[in-house]
């Protein structure tokens, strides 16, 4: 039994003086880090930006497009008889989409879009209460997405814009639209 003991003495050493050399080099990373910031730099910047950079090679390579060529848009949808599908979250049951024409979905729009446009509303609070589509919880953001990954219609007139501009009435399969790029 003893020999035993005795014979651990030495692993039980070696991962000691492990955790020692770990944990030097953690300090000697975290001195870098409060040297950095005395100097005015932020420390982490650097490393974010390389794992922001690396998951956006990840997220390229998954889809066809790649962060560089990606937009982010807002939109207010507004769903009609002739949508694709006639329901909504605010709609479940599909009652008001199956009783509005396109007519009156653009009429909607448009007055929603002069509203935003002359600074009487807010986009994202009118998408919030108005849209169809459930981006509106997030005051209709769609976040970042590249070609081939929208409605063809959706898509260029999205790519069409300057971040910040509004779009005009955009019909798609789902319904019309107004777009706001942001990104």
């Amino acid at each position: 039994m003893k020999e035993r003991h005795v014979s651990s003495l030495p692993k039980a050493a070696k991962i000691d003086s492990d955790r020692k050399r770990k944990k030097a080099s953690i300090s000697s990373a975290d001195r870098t880090e409060a040297a950095e910031k005395q100097k005015g730099k932020n420390p982490t910047s650097t490393s974010n930006h390389h794992h922001q950079s690396h998951h956006h090679r990840k997220k390229s390579k998954m889809s066809s497009s790649t962060a560089a060529n990606q937009v982010r848009a807002a939109h207010i949808l507004i769903k009609h008889q002739g949508s694709r599908r006639k329901a909504s979250w605010k709609d479940p049951e599909g009652r008001v989409i199956s009783n509005t024409t396109r007519d009156a979905a653009v009429s909607q729009l448009k007055a929603l879009r002069d509203d935003i446009v002359s600074g009487k509303a807010k986009f994202d609070e009118v998408a919030s209460r108005y849209s169809d589509c459930s981006s509106a919880k997030r005051g209709g953001d769609l976040g970042p997405f590249g070609r081939g990954q929208m409605q063809k219609p959706f898509e260029n007139a999205t790519y069409a814009l300057k971040v910040g501009e509004i779009s005009d009435i955009v019909d798609t399969d789902s319904g019309v639209h107004i777009i706001m790029r942001t990104g």
